[in-house]
């Protein structure tokens, strides 16, 4: 009965079109009407452009001792892929859910409300957190934090259902994204000595932080469980310029990186800096004094550190009947949870092989995994 509920939920889910750069209201008060209906205690908290936001509520009061189901609402564009099917209507084929969201992470939220008449009965507090922009640097959940900052009882352990094949995760890297612009001067290029041409400088800039991440991978911590072991910086996009022969006065550069350990990510923000100040803005600036390097920080979303202690992960350990922790190259919102002292872990239905990808998909038997987790968890509580 709960799978059916939980399919017929996602479908519902699936067809709340919440790609990041659009609003989540009408899926956030979907969400809100169920879990107000089992009896829990909501509370939307809306961003300052109030066409998103996060959903927070408590089931079986606020105790202590409580566990925390985290996921986010929001999802990845569906432009330029080759679908087999409507992204935004699900489908099922051959025990699959197709749909955008479906593994990441629909259907780990679908999953939590098929379950409330269970978790409800459980002996101490469930509490949930669905927030926005996840896939766009953890806005919604650097925004929950805040929040949950000042609140007196906080759950003690969280459970971050990205997909992960219902295995146990207890680490991952960090997430830092920055986007970069250039502002030079235009002009002849016949001339290029008469201008600032900002392509030109966004990419000795981009050389700088390939330099920085060969450094990088001397840096690797040992016996670093990641793969790979060391800090990555990767660059996402460069735009600018409009013909050939125009000197290309602004250029915009997006790159991350995904630090293994804080100090790393010291030493990029460090290193690139130094460069910008000392070496780039100078030079641009004996021609145009208005030149300028802007950066903005899009998030720096902390990773998930492997603890000794952890009650998070031994309590999915013994409910999932795992004989192990692992740990994932991509990012999530579980370490914002961490810092504010609730022992993570991430374990969720799916394969983030699926996710971002045309055909997404979820199975069946995933689902089932981790209604049957939750189910054993409300007896745990």
């Amino acid at each position: 009965m709960s799978l059916d509920l939980c399919r017929r939920y996602l479908g519902e889910l699936i067809a709340f079109p919440t790609v990041s750069a659009d609003p989540n209201l009408d899926a956030i008060d979907w969400i809100a009407g169920h879990l107000e209906a089992a009896g829990a205690e909501v509370e939307v908290m809306r961003d300052p452009g109030g066409t998103k936001a996060n959903l927070y509520a408590v089931l079986g009061g606020n105790g202590p001792g409580g566990i925390l189901l985290s996921g986010h609402t929001d999802v990845v564009p569906v432009t330029d892929q080759d679908w087999s099917s409507d992204p935004f209507e699900m489908d099922e084929r051959g025990g699959r859910l197709y749909g955008r969201g479906t593994c990441d992470m629909k259907g780990f939220i679908a999953a939590c409300l098929a379950s409330l008449d269970r978790l409800k009965a459980a002996g101490r507090p469930v509490h949930f957190a669905f927030t926005h922009d996840e896939e766009v640097g953890c806005l919604g959940a650097q925004a929950l934090v805040e929040v949950l900052k000042t609140r007196e009882v906080l759950p003690a352990v969280a459970i971050i259902g990205e997909p992960t094949m219902m295995q146990v995760i207890e680490g991952h890297k960090g997430c830092c994204e920055y986007t970069v612009t250039f502002e030079g001067t235009a002009g002849h290029g016949s001339a290029p000595e008469r201008g600032v041409n900002a392509v030109e400088y966004a990419a000795r800039y981009v050389a700088r932080l390939l330099d920085l991440r060969r450094a990088l991978m001397a840096r690797a911590p040992e016996n670093s469980r990641f793969d790979p072991p060391w800090s990555t910086i990767n660059v996402g996009g460069l735009h600018g310029g409009v013909a050939h022969n125009v000197i290309a006065s602004r250029a915009v550069l997006e790159w991350e990186t995904r630090p293994v350990v804080p100090e790393d990510l010291d030493f990029v923000k460090r290193g690139i800096e130094e460069y910008a100040r000392e070496h780039l803005l100078p030079e641009m600036r004996k021609v145009a004094p208005e030149a300028d390097i802007v950066t903005e920080t899009i998030g720096e979303v902390p990773g998930l550190t492997p603890m000794p202690q952890n009650a998070a992960r031994d309590l999915v350990l013994k409910l999932t009947g795992g004989n192990g922790a692992g740990v994932v190259p991509f990012g999530t919102e579980a370490g914002l949870f961490q810092g504010l002292g609730i022992d993570a872990v991430i374990c969720g239905p799916g394969s983030i092989d699926q996710a971002h990808k045309a055909d997404e998909y979820v199975s069946l038997e995933q689902l089932q995994l981790c209604l049957d987790l939750l189910g054993r968890l409300s007896g745990e509580a």
